[in-house]
């Protein structure tokens, strides 16, 4: 089923409103494993990297 030019539209501007990015940059083959680990764990790369940057923050806040 192809995507119509109103349901891209409406990504585009949910994204640009609501979604910040930040790129991260990893040795060659580390996006790989960090691929199948979040496969492995039932997530997607985005949401594992998330999970990841906020539990350390909340690890690093309990010190």
């Amino acid at each position: 089923m192809a995507t119509s030019e109103a349901q891209l539209k409406a990504s585009k501007k949910y994204i640009s409103e609501k979604l910040d990015e930040i790129r991260f940059r990893v040795p060659k083959g580390e996006r790989d494993k960090l691929k199948k680990h979040a496969e492995k764990m039932g997530e997607s790369l985005n949401k594992f990297m998330y999970r990841a940057v906020n539990e350390a923050i909340e690890r690093d806040n309990s010190k």
